[in-house]
């Protein structure tokens, strides 16, 4: 590249990356907690890959154009990395951040939509979702500056005339139109044959997760609407993200795929149904995942339920429910994504990784701490086999950075972070304009991994959670250990 030779490439790659590792430091901790952190950092931030040579990228329409000064941003799997990949770099590289908002921005343009899976030929129709809005609407609301009447365009276009179907592309067809009028994907029975010649024959329509995960979409999108004053359009893309709380069958208490008649499927088992990945109805997991999918309405989903007592007993016995007398390994070869199982709960795998974090909302946040160290100390080590499931493109790193640090972005696009339990005495993260952000938790590397108390900047915290304009002012969370639970705190 203009000249320079291998070594000289090496040479500028190494620097960058200590750059960014650099922006974090922590203290305690065992030096094998360290080496799988800065690791998790390092994958985490490997992705996407910038196409800029020379101040020039071949864009989506084939054509040869100028970068404008921003890296052309390719090979990202947004189902994957929505979730805390983005919000890692928009944390720790904002540059580059702000070069992959362009860049889909200009896919957009070239191609007609938001990409799903970008890479260097185009945009491939992986997985389910377009959830490229919410890392736009993300980087809205945590004060990245880039053309946001562009962004709701592509995502109001998005959401209104693209099909819904899983690792399909193109105008919307009947089933994606049943969502708009009724709030929900359709599904089968199992035993009917297929009606909609689009659907992927092997994909499936993956129909409560399509509702559940275009519900979500949907509420980002309505947060670019009101941004922008379009109060109208607000209103209705908020009204139809909550309409996924049809799909809740409060008799067995699980969300049950609907037919396009709108009546519930016949035979229904929440573990088992699906066939393979469950595709039929859900996304490479089963019900007892989706049952927390909604990002974007905790407290909704909280009411179905029955309340917080109701939320937190469905969320213990996720990690102890058990395979109905078969084998934990034929469990596995209809879920083979469900890996890192503790009970139903699969740590390796995407739509699992808030889900800890829940008990935040339930007024347990001891167990979220308790949760997160135990998921640490199992799933993620330093050995070959120390990462339990698809790293998909710093995804998997992503949540071990978040989580080691103390904090996750539960929901990305609404810009908080949700407290968990750092396994660091302190941790440092330096931040534009020469500021930075400490997190001290003397103990935490020990046995105390139970937060007694939690200030920000001197002021107590009254709930579990802090927002990135917090962050980015500068200043410390102060949290004081034990190696108790205090139940009462954010009870």
């Amino acid at each position: 590249v203009k000249g320079k030779g291998f070594d000289a490439i090496r040479t500028e790659c190494n620097t960058a990356w200590n750059e960014v590792l650099g922006k974090l430091r922590v203290q305690g901790g065992t030096e094998a907690q360290k080496r799988v952190f800065y690791t998790g950092i390092y994958r985490a931030t490997s992705r996407m890959h910038n196409y800029s040579v020379c101040g020039k990228y071949r864009g989506f329409d084939g054509r040869i154009h100028e970068d404008g000064g921003y890296g052309y941003y390719c090979d990202d799997g947004i189902w994957d990395t929505y979730r805390g990949m983005h919000p890692l770099q928009l944390l720790i590289e904002p540059k580059e951040h702000l070069g992959s908002i362009v860049s889909y921005l200009r896919m957009y343009q070239q191609s007609g939509w938001l990409p799903r899976f970008p890479y260097l030929g185009g945009n491939a129709p992986c997985m389910l979702g377009h959830h490229t809005v919410s890392i736009l609407t993300e980087s809205m609301v945590k004060g990245v500056e880039f053309d946001l009447e562009l962004a709701y365009e592509a995502a109001y276009k998005n959401a209104t005339q693209r099909t819904m179907l899983p690792w399909r592309d193109g105008e919307a067809e009947e089933l994606t139109r049943c969502y708009h009028e009724n709030g929900y994907f359709p599904g089968l029975e199992e035993d009917e044959e297929e009606t909609c010649d689009r659907v992927h024959e092997f994909e499936n329509r993956q129909s409560v997760a399509v509702t559940i995960e275009q519900a979500y979409d949907d509420w980002c999108v309505a947060q670019l609407a009101r941004a922008l004053g379009k109060e109208e359009e607000a209103a209705y893309f908020l009204d139809r993200s909550l309409k996924y709380r049809q799909l809740y069958d409060a008799s067995i208490g699980f969300f049950h795929p609907k037919k396009i008649d709108g009546e519930f499927t016949r035979v229904y088992n929440p573990k088992f149904c699906g066939g393979q990945g469950g595709r039929m109805y859900f996304a490479e997991n089963n019900a007892y995942i989706y049952n927390f999918a909604a990002q974007h309405d905790i407290d909704g989903t909280m009411a179905l339920f029955g309340g917080k007592e109701e939320m937190a007993a469905k969320l213990d016995n996720l990690y102890v429910e058990q395979y109905d007398g078969v084998l934990k390994s034929t469990f596995l070869m209809q879920y083979p994504d469900a890996t890192g199982l503790m009970g139903q709960f699969c740590m390796g795998n995407e739509p699992s990784f808030h889900i800890p974090y829940l008990y935040n909302h339930c007024g347990q946040a001891w167990k979220t701490q308790r949760k997160i160290h135990e998921l640490i100390d199992l799933w993620f080590t330093d050995s070959p086999l120390g990462i339990c499931g698809d790293e998909d493109g710093g995804a998997m790193s992503a949540f071990l950075a978040f989580s080691a640090m103390g904090f996750y972005p539960v929901n990305p696009a609404s810009g908080d972070y949700d407290l968990g339990s750092p396994i660091f005495d302190k941790v440092e993260i330096d931040l534009p304009g020469g500021r930075t952000f400490t997190v001290s938790a003397e103990g935490a590397s020990g046995k105390a991994k139970y937060i007694q108390a939690a200030t920000l900047n001197g002021e107590a915290l009254t709930a579990p959670r802090f927002s990135h304009a917090d962050m980015m002012a500068g200043g410390e969370l102060k949290l004081t250990m034990g190696q108790r639970p205090n139940k009462t705190l954010f009870a």
